[in-house]
């Protein structure tokens, strides 16, 4: 099996790497009388039927046999109060020295306790589709959240007879399974906008004071990737799709974005048909750095339900739904109100069978990385022409927050920096530059910025962003010199074009390395054991240089 469960007796000690107090304190939780099993889709569908806060609508839910859902489910709601985003500012990592992990650990301990006259549902689900990485993930919720536990096992895979006998066959990895535990009904004065303890380290999470769905999702996949790193892999927040052709080498494109950047739109969008398209998956996969195969981790998708009207094909493959509208339609069936008027992010457990394209495993090798951005000193699309650029312009990666995230204290349309688009990472940021620069460098991946946002006051519709997709990925690409630089080059777009003798165009990109170079020094300077190498800070100042 990929992970590990149970020990022999004579490991069972401190001096075991996979044990921790933290990790300790939250698996021993799930062994309490008050914890309650939960095994199947069908049984956690029964429990949130009968919860007080479930609406149950008119649709039906489809593909229930594959899904292991009743024939007769529906979709259900489950509507939450002020915050409906994910919460950056609860997240303590313990591996963070500026961290006071004793305190933490009595606080969980206190939490954990707490709950103790409360019922708890556990479940397990596997993370990663395919037998060369497999992790086995174990939940334990308070009972009233039963569609956050239904969410759960539907946005994972869940242990049918299949997927037990495939995790059976999988890699051994020598690492502990994970345990995530969550009380949403937790509250502290001293931590009022919920708790997460991380432990990636242990494969360990407490979700405290926290209602959002995402905080579950996002903290398996921060364990999950943390894991992958360890074992050679690189680690991706983004979506990838791969171009098949008869006449010429495969084209796998990974695209890497905050929610609300583009990148779902980019990975599932078919191209009217034109090509032979797989998708391996929109949000969450990890990529070889040995043979540049690449793994999906989770088989559904965790949509907005504001990207697709009422009646539109993709609304037939909605399960659950997370803070969303409903109302009566003609016939006077409960329906979703789908776009954004209830609050800023509803949101929709998307089964895999929305993409009739889809693979869990992309055995060709990646060929290029995209990273999205919304600076509008750059053109619709910039190529970097060496390693070095592109992992410092992933690690820089600037774009603007999204609703999906519950900001505090900020502005929500300023311009910010997310390194490779990951805010969930769990171990050094220099160590994701150097998996995605071995990328580059070992598998000779190309790499390009997509700008999605304007270019100098002009939109960037989709349409122009495809078909420069669509040109990279036939070979009808051209490039000409991103002004005086040797590292950069841009694909001539009428109504983009780039004025490099415009004294303010050049000022404005120049200013603009200057805000990366700037944060990357301000980076060194409170990670003084972790900072990014110096190469990456001489690249840009030999950027802005040669501006």
């Amino acid at each position: 099996m990929s992970t590990k469960q149970s020990f022999e007796t004579k490991a069972i000690n401190q001096a075991n790497h996979i044990f921790s107090r933290t990790r300790t304190t939250i698996e021993s939780a799930f062994y309490q009388n008050n914890v309650q099993r939960i095994d199947t889709p069908a049984e956690a569908y029964e429990l949130a039927l009968n919860n007080p806060n479930t609406i149950v609508t008119d649709q039906p839910i489809i593909h229930t046999e594959e899904l292991g859902l009743p024939a007769n489910a529906k979709v259900i709601v489950d509507n939450h109060g002020d915050i409906v985003g994910r919460t950056a500012a609860a997240r303590h990592y313990t591996d963070n020295p500026t961290e006071d992990v004793e305190k933490l650990d009595k606080v969980l301990r206190e939490a954990i306790f707490d709950g103790r006259d409360q019922t708890f549902y556990a479940t397990d689900v596997v993370v990663g589709l395919d037998e060369d990485f497999m992790v086995k993930a174990h939940l334990a919720i308070a009972k009233g959240y039963e569609i956050n536990l239904l969410s759960y096992m539907l946005n994972f895979q869940w242990l049918d007879n299949e997927y037990q006998a495939r995790y059976a066959k999988s890699k051994q990895y020598d690492e502990g399974d994970i345990y995530i535990y969550a009380n949403p009904d937790w509250h502290s004065d001293e931590y009022p906008n919920g708790l997460v303890v991380v432990d990636a380290e242990h494969n360990a999470i407490a979700v405290l004071g926290l209602r959002y769905f995402g905080e579950l999702k996002k903290g398996t996949l921060t364990l999950t990737w943390a894991i992958a790193h360890r074992h050679g892999y690189t680690a991706s927040h983004g979506g990838e799709k791969s171009f098949h052709f008869t006449d010429r080498d495969d084209a796998v494109f990974a695209f890497y974005g905050l929610s609300g950047s583009g990148k779902s739109t980019l990975t599932h969008n078919k191209h009217d048909g034109k090509f032979d398209i797989t998708v391996l998956h929109d949000d969450a996969f990890i990529i070889s750095r040995e043979n540049g195969a690449s793994i999906a981790l989770e088989p559904s998708y965790f949509d907005k339900t504001n990207d697709y009207l009422p009646g539109t094909r993709e609304t037939q493959f909605f399960t659950t739904v997370m803070n969303c509208g409903v109302t009566l339609n003609e016939k006077g069936e409960k329906t979703l109100v789908t776009e954004d008027l209830r609050n800023g992010n509803g949101r929709t457990i998307k089964s895999r069978y929305a993409s009739v394209n889809r693979v869990d495993k992309e055995t060709a090798p990646i060929t290029a990385i995209f990273w999205i951005m919304k600076d509008n000193s750059l053109p619709p699309v910039v190529k970097l022409t060496d390693p070095i650029a592109a992992a410092t312009f992933g690690a820089t990666l600037a774009t603007k927050r999204s609703t999906a995230e519950n900001v505090l204290n900020a502005d929500r349309n300023a311009l910010v920096i997310e390194p490779f688009a990951n805010p969930f990472r769990a171990y050094p940021l220099k160590d994701d530059y150097a998996d995605f620069k071995e990328l580059f460098e070992k598998q000779a991946v190309d790499c390009y910025i997509i700008n999605t946002g304007d270019f100098y006051g002009q939109d960037i519709d989709k349409h122009t962003t495809l078909d420069i997709l669509e040109k990279i990925a036939t070979g009808q690409d051209s490039w000409h010199p991103f002004g005086p630089t040797t590292e950069m080059s841009y694909m001539p777009y009428d109504g983009y074009l780039p004025d490099f003798d415009n004294d303010e165009y050049r000022n404005t990109v120049k200013e603009r390395l200057k805000t990366r170079l700037a944060w990357v020094e301000r980076y060194k300077e409170t990670h003084t054991t972790n900072a990014l190498p110096e190469e990456a800070n001489q690249l840009l100042q030999h950027l802005i240089d040669q501006f």
